[in-house]
């Protein structure tokens, strides 16, 4: 398993906290952005961010194909290009509110951004070398090193081969029209629209195309819904539908509780799904629903906003939101529990003081 130490109700860990210090949550307020900054976009790093060479990096493509490949970045530039906005969030995203709470990144709400990737269509370079008919996936594997459930290993997951030839899953060399920071994945990364973060793996070396499924680490015992240790699972893969809510007025600094004068606000906020277009968005003022104002997203994969004006009373409030998708899946309210804390979707509440 992941882990070795079994979910806890105790308080944070030195572990938890030193991957919290690596990794890097969204601030609820970039919400307000359309696209996020790269500096602002959540990150997570199994491993160390590899230093890398670009004059000697060159991608590698083969197994099951006609004709093996290897193209440098100058190569891979001259390819055709597609552009494409893209929410993206972190699997765990939501882990720290579970309780029991399964020990890893312990994210909040925080583990989402959305940005414009740009590179070369997968499909077209699949094409290139030529997939044999009996190819079943397809494996990608980052440069990025280390040891995870005792196991060492390059951090590496696969694709099933209809997935993997989609037309918009991507080879990201630029984010938001620059070079990919290193933290993204520099010099290229995959990103596949509509699932969660885990699949679009960084500082890409390899694909290979295979002939029978990919049993490593990440995708056979990591990444998975699991309802105890013992349980095999099944796999984590689209992501679930989610509304948050740019948090009103202004926070205490120590318990980030908002605090804001009476009479008219706007509520504001962001809901994507991996399954389908967000249908409709709901804002709970101290429990009771109303219809948020929904715009159009930027493309089929990114988020799009939501507002609901509202005419603060003083005195102590609640405020949450919960989103529905074109499947018709709603957000639950409560935890939706599992042993590696996956995909916790249940709506935000935010606690906030009208003076």
């Amino acid at each position: 398993m992941p882990h070795a130490t079994p979910p806890t109700k105790g308080p944070l860990t030195p572990e938890e906290l030193q991957l919290s210090a690596r990794n890097h949550s969204m601030p609820l307020e970039a919400l307000q952005r359309d696209i996020t900054p790269p500096g602002l976009h959540y990150v997570l790093t199994h491993f160390d961010i590899p230093f890398i060479d670009i004059n000697s990096w060159h991608l590698r493509i083969g197994g099951a194909v006609e004709r093996s490949v290897e193209l440098s970045m100058t190569a891979l530039r001259r390819d055709p290009m597609i552009s494409i906005p893209v929410t993206l969030e972190c699997a765990g995203n939501g882990r720290s509110l579970l309780t029991p709470r399964p020990l890893s990144q312990p994210w909040v709400l925080e583990g989402v951004g959305t940005a414009e990737w740009s590179g070369v269509p997968l499909a077209y370079l699949l094409a290139q070398a030529g997939v044999d008919s009996d190819a079943v996936e397809v494996l990608f594997t980052g440069i990025d090193a280390g040891v995870q459930g005792g196991v060492p290993q390059r951090y590496a997951r696969s694709l099933p081969i209809a997935e993997a030839m989609r037309p918009d899953v991507v080879l990201a060399y630029a984010m938001n029209g620059s070079e990919l920071p290193p933290q993204h994945g520099y010099p290229l990364r995959l990103v596949v629209p509509g699932w969660y973060g885990m699949t679009s793996v960084k500082w890409l070396e390899s694909i290979q195309v295979l002939r029978q499924p990919f049993e490593g680490f990440q995708q056979s015992v990591a990444y998975r819904y699991q309802q105890d240790a013992d349980d095999a699972g099944t796999p984590v893969s689209r992501i679930q539908v989610r509304s948050l809510m740019v948090p009103p007025g202004i926070p205490d600094f120590f318990t980030r509780r908002r605090i804001l004068p009476h009479g008219p606000v706007l509520l504001q906020g962001r809901a994507w799904s991996g399954e389908g277009a967000v249908k409709r968005v709901e804002v709970g003022i101290d429990g009771k629903w109303s219809d948020a104002q929904l715009k159009p997203p930027a493309g089929p994969f990114a988020w799009c906003s939501w507002s609901l004006p509202w005419v603060a009373d003083p005195g102590e409030h609640e405020l949450s939101c919960r989103a529905t998708d074109s499947t018709g899946a709603v957000q639950p309210l409560e935890q939706s529990w599992n042993y590696q804390g996956m995909a916790n979707n249940q709506v935000q509440r935010i606690a906030v003081t009208v003076d």
